[in-house]
């Protein structure tokens, strides 16, 4: 057993303070207040330091210099990584690509699901910020890649079903391949695609929402620039996640509340908020946070490779150079090209610049997506719950973080 004691202990409705937490396998057997003295097992003085429940990124594309798409590896590596920053587990999140990068991407995502390395974050079944997105709105994803969804939905041997339309320019071999070549590597791969973004004002796509939904699969609204009756038109069609809120979307306005403001709208659908305080204003994260409440927001990264690495290093997202800047990163003609966030620096900065307490924290970063992805037993301290926790310091760093009831990283030496 390991009993952690003397820390203020973030439970899903009040702190403990002091607290303990008693770990026996991988499982959280006690949860008591008060410092426990001579106990069994292996006893950790927590005093001066909080104790929360491990972050779940439901979108991160890499880590110090790795890209989900940089094969065979990088999602091992990236699960490694991510215990120094106090993330437990996390969905592997692609941008458009082929089908055969698809596939290969499945498939290692599948091998790090099924056999996770000691010491390292849970690999969770991946997002897709699918090749079904609005070109005008897709950022930094590759526009080469993007198709309309196949009309008729395909209903078998989908590999074969061709002649779609694209929303991009053609980019030699990449133009060979179509929307149903895509939806055939996403349901082949089924086990392990857990969310899909896509732009629900697309031909097709309503009923692209019907047929994921229908399968199990997350679909996120996101990249998108729909209006406020097509976002809902998606939410009624299954969609219940959106895509890093705010961010490539319509602005809210009065009279057209857009994308943004269905989402805001609606109690059926969680949102990501990216909460580096630069892609999204502390402000409009109070605001968010204030028109959802913090059981339907998602503390998210939209980490690259270049999270974990110094300003001006370079890396990759899906292949193509970023360049890593103070704020974010960027392509090489400046495009934003996502975060160099971390979640324990997200979450500093809930707390801090945003102004949320502890325990809100704690769910907009673990339990809200938890919950969200049907991760029984994850992103809460309680009796029974799987033991994966977070030691932070007083002023929000992490110490050390435990995985499965095993210490997957520690910074104390």
């Amino acid at each position: 057993m390991i009993v952690l004691s003397g820390a203020d202990v973030v439970l899903p409705h009040r702190t403990l303070s002091p607290g303990t937490v008693v770990i026996d396998g991988s499982r959280i057997v006690e949860v008591k207040a008060g410092v426990l003295e001579g106990t069994a097992g292996t006893r950790v003085d927590l005093h001066d330091h909080y104790l929360i429940p491990g972050f779940i990124d439901v979108h991160v594309h890499g880590l110090e210099g790795r890209d989900t798409l940089d094969l065979p590896d990088a999602i091992r590596a990236i699960a490694r990584g991510l215990p120094r920053y106090g993330v437990t587990a996390f969905c592997p999140t692609t941008v458009a690509c082929p089908p055969a990068a698809l596939r290969q991407v499945l498939g290692a995502v599948r091998e790090a699901r099924l056999a996770r390395p000691s010491q390292s974050a849970r690999v969770l079944p991946a997002h897709l910020e699918s090749n079904f997105i609005n070109d005008e709105y897709r950022g930094a994803q590759p526009g080469e890649c993007l198709r309309r969804p196949p009309i008729p939905l395909p209903a078998a041997d989908l590999a074969s079903t061709r002649g779609d339309v694209r929303t991009g320019p053609p980019a030699g071999q990449d133009a060979e391949f179509s929307g149903a070549d895509i939806l055939g590597e996403i349901e082949r791969g089924r086990p392990d695609v857990g969310i899909v973004t896509l732009a629900p004002e697309l031909d097709g796509a309503l009923d692209l929402v019907r047929r994921l939904a229908g399968a199990g699969i997350r679909v996120s609204l996101g990249h998108s620039g729909a209006s406020f009756d097509q976002a809902v038109d998606a939410v009624r069609a299954g969609a219940r996640h959106a895509t890093h809120l705010f961010n490539r979307m319509p602005p809210v306005g009065h009279r057209e509340p857009g994308l943004a403001g269905a989402v805001l709208e609606s109690d059926e659908v969680a949102a990501e908020i990216i909460c580096d305080a630069h892609h999204v204003h502390p402000a409009m994260v109070r605001v968010a946070v204030a028109a959802k409440g913090p059981a339907r927001i998602m503390a998210i990264t939209d980490g690259t490779a270049g999270s974990g690495l110094a300003a001006g290093a370079q890396a990759s997202l899906g292949g193509r150079p970023i360049t890593v800047r103070d704020s974010a990163a960027y392509l090489d003609d400046g495009t934003l090209a996502g975060s160099v966030l971390t979640m324990d620096r997200g979450f500093r900065v809930l707390v801090g610049r945003v102004g949320l307490s502890l325990g809100d924290a704690v769910l907009l970063s673990s339990t809200t997506p938890a919950r969200e992805l049907g991760l029984l037993g994850h992103g809460v301290i309680a009796a029974g719950a799987v033991a994966d926790l977070v030691v932070l310091d007083r002023d929000l760093n992490v110490v050390d973080t435990y995985v499965n009831g095993g210490l997957a990283f520690s910074g104390r030496h």
